[in-house]
């Protein structure tokens, strides 16, 4: 369970095989992978690896991918 930070992913993005390779690519501490069938994971261990680069979120269409500041209330970024 992360302590600090918390990914939200859409449930029609994280299963578009096509944002969740870019999603598993552009994020720099591995948070995300992609299962045999071609879904997101989001990879709990490394949740409170996240350094809020916003690569994400910018990388998948607007309103798909949610990062939140659990420290900060539960802010989004």
């Amino acid at each position: 369970m992360a302590l600090f930070i918390d990914v939200e992913v859409t449930p029609e993005a994280a299963a578009d095989a096509e944002i969740a390779a870019k999603l598993a690519e552009v994020c720099p501490v591995d948070i995300f992978a992609v299962d045999d069938g071609g879904a997101l994971e989001i990879v709990d261990a490394n949740l409170d690896e996240c350094v809020l680069c916003r690569l994400c979120i910018d990388a998948a269409p607007a309103g798909t991918v949610t990062v939140r500041k659990l420290y900060d209330g539960g802010a989004a970024l």
